[in-house]
């Protein structure tokens, strides 16, 4: 079972009764627009790292932030509208979004917080957060005198 899990909102009872009883240590805390999941995000559990993939096409690289604080993953940002000029287009339909944006993770003990790598290119936001040693049992020799 993977340790990242993404937040569905219940849609019905069973929905809720299992959310109850799933094990996320990913879990997601806030959500500024409560029916929408933006960003998209891919989560892959690698031996030792977890690798999260976030769509935000169209964003400039500094209208993105990444904070970890106190076991927490934000990945924050604005996107942009674009100007209208009324004169020169007439617009028909409208289904892109745009406005702030904020995506919360609740990081497992295992990861270094302190350690999270975060490249964008191609409008892919790709967070790398390593995982530490785990504490191994010690076999213990026992000498015959």
């Amino acid at each position: 079972m993977s340790a990242l899990i993404r937040y569905e909102t219940p849609t019905s009872l069973s929905d809720i009764v299992e959310s109850i009883f799933s094990n996320d240590f990913f879990s997601r805390w806030d959500r500024q627009l409560p029916e929408t999941h933006y960003p998209d995000v891919d989560i892959i559990e690698e031996k030792d790292a977890f690798r999260i993939r976030a769509d935000l096409p169209g964003m400039e690289k500094n209208d993105i932030k990444v904070e970890v604080e106190n076991g927490v993953l934000s990945i924050r940002g604005e996107k942009k509208a674009e100007k209208m000029e009324k004169d020169k287009n007439h617009y028909y339909h409208f289904e892109r979004s745009y406005g702030a944006f904020n995506r919360t993770f609740k990081l497992p003990e295992n990861v270094m917080s302190e350690q999270v790598d975060a490249k964008y290119a191609n409008g892919v936001l790709e967070l790398t957060l390593k995982k530490s040693e785990i504490a191994k049992p010690k076999a213990i020799e026992v000498r015959v005198e």
